[in-house]
Order: C-alpha cells, then structure tokens, then sequence
C-alpha cells in the first residue's frame, strides 16, 4: 500500500490554498521520501457529505510522484469545472482520496459481448479512447455502477457519447489502482 504520506501531501496542497502563510518543503519530502520522485500518475478525489466535490488527476505518469498529487489536488478543490471552488467551511465534512495508477494496458476484445466479459468489476479502472471522444472512470466507480454493462454504457457517456460507440470498437484501455482515502479533518498536514 502506498505511504499515507501522499494524503498528507494532498491536504497540505489544499491547505495552502487557503492560507498563503502556510507552507511544506518540497525539497525535504523529496528527501524523506525518494519515491515520490518517480514519475506517477494520480487521481484526487473530494467528496462532500458522500457526494462527489471534485475529482481531478492524471491517466498517464508525465511528472513526478509529488508534483502529479499537489497538482492534482489543487484541481480537485478549486478547479472542477462541474464544481464551484471549495470553500474553508467544508473542510469538516470533506473526505479526500488519492489514487496511483498503473500504467494503462490495451484491453483487447472482439466485440461488445467479448468486452462485457473481459471487464472486471470492482478491479478495472478503463479508459475510452476514440476519435475525439475519450473517458475515464476509476475503479472505484464499481460501486456506484457494479454491472459491466451499466459501467460501460456510463463510461461512453462520460466520454462525450453514448453506448451505440461500442460498434464501432473503440479503444479500451485498462488500469488499477492503488489508493488511500481519509476523512480530511483526520489527515495530519505537513
């Protein structure tokens, strides 16, 4: 499992937001941590009352371990173009969740009755992938949608289509996770 230190990280990110004086030595964590320097794609996710606030990250690693999850952060809290920006009132009843990706792998089918076979509930997180149209859900949206069939067709939604996609066999990319979750107030900052 990966160290609880990136929640810690996240929080602090989302802290600094709200006040300026608050800062973390980059340099010092790099230091106690190496691997944080490894270059890692994340997923932050916010909720409010179990309700989603926010959720924001990167499918592919591009930047380091650190800089992906405060990026990453930030984006979730105030930058969500489905959100207004978190207000300091709701810090009390946020829960905040990191994920670490695996490095997304082709998911090879033959057609849509093949993929609803291959797909594996509460384990794949999967990317679509065609023309202009791509989405993404994280494993954890299993439990919202715990049928293939209702993960996919949500999954064609989100990507800025719809289900009748699949005829046209997009490409299906599949990942897991690693991730953490706390309730914000319970997360030490740095």
């Amino acid at each position: 499992m990966i160290d609880k230190i990136v929640l810690r990280i996240a929080k602090s990110a989302i802290l600094s937001r709200f006040d300026t004086e608050y800062k973390f030595n980059k340099e010092e964590l790099l230091s106690h941590y190496p691997f944080l320097q490894e270059n890692v794609a994340t997923f932050v996710t916010l909720e409010f009352s179990h309700k989603l606030r926010g959720c924001i990250g990167s499918i592919i690693a591009h930047t380091s371990f650190l800089e992906d999850i405060i990026h990453n952060a930030i984006s979730s809290a105030f930058n969500d173009s489905r959100f207004s920006p978190l207000r300091l009132d709701e810090l009390s009843e946020l829960t905040l969740e990191v994920s670490v990706l695996s490095t997304p792998e082709i998911l090879e089918y033959e057609n849509y009755n093949d993929l609803l076979q291959k797909v594996t509930p509460n384990v794949d997180g999967l990317i679509l992938k065609h023309g202009v149209y791509q989405g993404t859900f994280l494993p954890q949206v299993w439990e919202q949608l715990p049928k293939p069939m209702q993960f996919l067709e949500h999954l064609s939604m989100k990507a800025g289509t719809d289900p009748s996609i699949y005829a046209q066999h997009p490409t299906i990319y599949r990942y897991s996770v690693e991730h953490l979750k706390g309730r914000f107030n319970e997360i030490l900052p740095i």
